[in-house]
């Protein structure tokens, strides 16, 4: 295996290559640009036109993205991936994944989109440089464009793998990109609303790419991965090659949006809500959500459910999602 196949060693230690291109055996090109940065070219006459950015470790203790990145990298470094694409590989929070811890200074996953010009640190000049690689990667015109951000929940989820869709005026996920997500065995997706200022915010926005936040499944106990977790390896090793995607898990895909949040506002904030609750239970009509010095979250919404439910956050912070079935136009309209 090529010496660059070991991206993660080398970007948790924070070291740079000695050798920072490396060509495999097949004319796979691997391109080291920064700490935790590596280009993928496929040989002359094998590019299917695609530009595919992987990212991971946005959050540095969200350890199953981090290791199937890994598992990509060397895969591809051993020449047992092939790709027919363009592709940025990206392990984004190198000093948060030293300590596997979510963030140091800042939310690195709230900091584009110019947001890191207004706070200092690590996570701030992170951003920019992520930034500038993004712009770099795809400043080539007339190439399909795809971002998957590559997270993890960190707690158990009755749909086991979903993505979120950042908001852009006036525009919605395509039936084709829809589809692509099912064929890396997604079960739902989650349609904002409003604008955020995450690394898919950016990349949609500025860059005109088919962006999604994936959360990846969570394992339960064992040392293996997901099956959810295999199945989209499956698919993304197909992508990569230029082959067809499967179906995906074969249930039809859940199309929701975001009726609430619920933000922490002082210290005698309260979530009445099992602290092992899975993501997407469903919230009965009337029950009681949260409590906040006087301030009551009770369900009304219909077909609601609960999503990223945190009670120990900071003040001002999201502690919870309510999410509902995505509203979707009338005939002719």
């Amino acid at each position: 295996m090529l010496a660059l196949g070991k991206l993660l060693e080398l970007t948790l230690a924070g070291r740079e290559p000695c050798e920072k291109v490396q060509l495999t055996p097949r004319g796979v090109k691997l391109h080291w640009l920064a700490e935790g940065a590596l280009l993928v070219s496929p040989p002359s006459g094998q590019d299917q036109g695609v530009d595919l950015v992987l990212s991971a470790g946005i959050h540095g203790n969200e350890l199953i993205p981090i290791h199937v990145l890994d598992r990509l990298i060397r895969a591809l470094a051993r020449g047992d991936v092939q790709p027919r694409a363009r592709l940025l590989l990206l392990f984004a929070n190198p000093a948060a994944m030293r300590r596997m811890v979510r963030y140091i200074a800042h939310d690195l996953n709230r900091l584009f989109l110019g947001a890191h010009a207004d706070v200092w640190g690590g996570e701030a000049i992170r951003a920019s440089e992520l930034e500038a690689l993004v712009g770099g990667f795809f400043s080539v015109s007339g190439r399909q464009r795809r971002h998957y951000d590559l997270h993890s929940a960190l707690r158990p989820s009755r749909l086991a793998q979903f993505a979120i869709c950042p908001w852009r005026d006036g525009e919605q996920a395509t039936a084709e990109a829809l589809a692509r997500l099912q064929g890396l065995a997604i079960d739902a997706v989650l349609v904002q609303r409003q604008a955020t200022n995450t690394f898919t915010a950016l990349t949609s926005m500025h860059h005109d790419a088919e962006a999604f936040t994936v959360e990846l499944a969570e394992g339960r106990g064992g040392a293996s991965l997901p099956a959810a977790v295999s199945q989209f390896e499956n698919g993304l090793n197909a992508m990569i090659e230029g082959r067809p995607l499967s179906a995906g898990n074969g249930t039809e895909l859940q199309l929701l949006q975001i009726s609430r949040e619920i933000i922490k506002r002082g210290p005698r904030f309260r979530l009445c809500l099992p602290a092992n609750i899975e993501n997407f239970t469903p919230l009965p009509l009337g029950s009681l959500l949260a409590e906040d010095d006087g301030a009551r979250w009770v369900v009304d919404e219909p077909g609601a459910r609960i999503l990223f439910p945190m009670a120990d956050v900071a003040e001002g912070q999201r502690a919870a999602l309510i999410v509902v079935p995505l509203e979707q136009p009338e005939a002719g309209q």
